[in-house]
């Protein structure tokens, strides 16, 4: 059985990269939400956000990060992963950079998400605690994508015994 999973991303950056981790249908994921959709709910401001967060975070065992160039320490980023961590989940990261853009291009590695967010009870960076796999491959996009596919659900599994 599939993990139910919340994946978190930049969108207007990685949602190209991002499709093609959904489409591997290694796990039971969030509904995406289209462009007219995301919005209507920003029109409804921060308050309106958090609600669609949160609902989409309910009932997922896992939240994985999906990592590109520009995703750390972004506002709604932060937020799902504190959300998720605070509801018990697991959480886990995996970079993207690897894969190709809709135009054929790779990208950089960003900085680490989970160094801007911190441990509720320690103060401590939530990246003592949380796993960011880099499954970029020195041979191209299709040996990142085939590394992700192999491995995705195995990183998730650790995620969430992690917190259990």
């Amino acid at each position: 059985m599939a993990r139910r999973v919340f994946f978190s991303f930049h969108y207007l950056a990685d949602a190209w990269r991002v499709s093609q981790v959904r489409n591997m249908h290694a796990l039971e994921d969030n509904c995406p939400v289209s462009d007219n959709d995301w919005e209507a709910i920003k029109k409804g401001g921060d308050v309106a956000i958090k609600r669609w967060i949160n609902g989409q975070i309910f009932g997922r065992t896992c939240a994985v990060v999906l990592v590109g160039a520009s995703t750390a320490n972004r506002k709604w980023i932060n937020y799902e992963i504190e959300r998720a961590w605070s509801e018990g989940k697991g959480v886990v990261g995996i970079r993207i950079h690897g894969l190709k853009d809709r135009q054929g291009n790779t990208s950089s590695a960003g900085a680490n998400p989970f160094d801007y967010v911190y441990h509720p009870t320690t103060n401590r960076r939530l990246s003592d605690y949380v796993k960011l796999h880099d499954p970029t491959s020195f041979w191209g996009s299709s040996e990142t994508y085939s590394t992700i596919k192999n491995n995705l659900a195995s990183w998730v599994e650790t995620a969430i015994k992690q917190r259990e």
